[in-house]
């Protein structure tokens, strides 16, 4: 190939590339809404988790809690099951539980937050969602 075809190649490409082509951009929008959209299920997931974490520690708080402190009781810790007594387990179990609850709290100011990008994102891109 001689340098004039290979300049006049090139050209033709650039000039070819510079036109946006409408389905590539539909593809692109369909890929970004997608990671949006995954996005929002994987934290709305991890949301449902937390909350049945924090259900089974408000259950057992409240099964533990009208029990004498020196009561024995059981914990699994890191798959061992440790032997106890109340009056030790429910400190531990009250920190667990509001550590959950702040988890939670963020969780989902973090769902709100994606889910306001995703429609200033639908906005700025005049995206319409089609449900089949």
């Amino acid at each position: 190939m001689s340098a004039a075809t290979a300049s006049a190649a090139s050209s033709s490409k650039a000039s070819a590339s510079s036109k946006p082509d409408p389905s590539r951009k539909q593809q692109d929008l369909q890929v970004q809404y997608s990671n949006f959209k995954d996005a929002l299920q994987r934290i709305a997931s991890k949301i449902g988790e937390v909350e049945q974490d924090a259900d089974e520690h408000r259950l057992v708080l409240e099964t533990l809690e009208p029990l004498p402190g020196d009561r024995k009781c059981f914990r699994m810790i890191n798959g061992v099951l440790v032997e106890r007594t109340v009056a030790d387990v429910v400190p531990a179990l009250k920190t667990n539980a509001e550590g959950l609850k702040k988890v939670l709290e963020d969780l989902v100011k973090t769902y709100k937050a994606q889910e306001e990008e995703l429609n200033k994102w639908k906005k700025k891109n005049n995206v319409q969602v089609v449900q089949s």
